[in-house]
């Protein structure tokens, strides 16, 4: 079982109005499977292994989002640590069979994120391949309050980038050497370009072969474009959302000369 240092990203999943429409919206985008349990927690896998997972909104005012869950071997202690920094906790540790224990909360600026305390099971099977998750970020108001919450709640060690015209700063776990090799996530700001309700959140990456094929499909599957493909130094990316309205992102990483 992979194990996953804490803070780490460790399982992605979509909070949707309708699972069987998400199943046929991904498994055509994504060529991704999936398990059994019909109106229930749907597993998703890419190549046999588990990616992510689709599960049914119980209350129709929850949006309709993709989450992330961070890795933690203590979510009750963590989730004190999470009040004392000023976040709020959303669902207090849960244990979900002899899969792990699971809860949710808020960073200050209202952004939702989950942790996950693994038991049988520890989260991705795969990740940063074609198919599956390879990045997350979140957008926030308020950057220093952001960046002192998730620096004292993961321990992450923070390194801005060198282009002074981008406000973003990249996270690496405790106890590693901090810049892009070892990265795991990131902070972004929300900015004026945005519209004025956009609350704080977390953006969830999908690695693709082809990010424009890949967006030309969404519109096909009834989703839509919110940012079109543009080129970054890590690769090629886009903005989506699927044809519930959860909005996620796509990267196709640079292709070997």
């Amino acid at each position: 079982m992979a194990v996953f240092p804490q803070g780490a990203p460790c399982w992605v999943d979509a909070a949707l109005p309708d699972v069987e429409a998400g199943k046929r919206f991904y498994g055509e985008l994504f060529g991704w499977t999936f398990g059994e349990g019909e109106g229930a927690y749907v597993d998703a896998f890419s190549d046999g292994k588990l990616v992510a997972a689709l599960v049914p909104k119980r209350d129709g005012r929850m949006p309709t989002v993709w989450g992330v869950y961070f890795a933690t071997s203590d979510a009750a202690a963590l989730c004190r640590e999470i009040r004392d920094a000023g976040g709020q906790v959303i669902t207090a540790p849960v244990q979900v069979g002899t899969a792990g224990t699971m809860a949710l909360a808020t960073d200050p600026g209202g952004a939702v994120f989950g942790l996950w305390q693994a038991g049988d099971r520890a989260g991705f099977e795969k990740q940063g391949e074609p198919g599956s998750f390879c990045w997350t970020e979140v957008y926030t108001r308020d950057k220093e309050r952001a960046d002192a919450f998730y620096e004292r709640v993961f321990g992450f060690q923070g390194t801005d980038l060198p282009d002074d015209s981008i406000d973003f700063r990249m996270w690496s776990p405790a106890g590693t050497e901090p810049g892009e090799d070892t990265a795991i996530g990131g902070r972004s700001v929300i900015t004026d370009a945005f519209p004025a309700e956009m609350p704080g959140h977390f953006l969830i990456y999908f690695c693709v072969e082809d990010c424009d094929e890949t967006a030309a499909a969404a519109t096909r599957l009834g989703g839509r474009i919110q940012a079109l493909p543009f080129d970054i130094p890590y690769g090629r990316i886009a903005v989506l959302a699927d044809n519930q309205g959860a909005s996620f992102a796509v990267l196709a990483e640079p292709r070997a000369a």
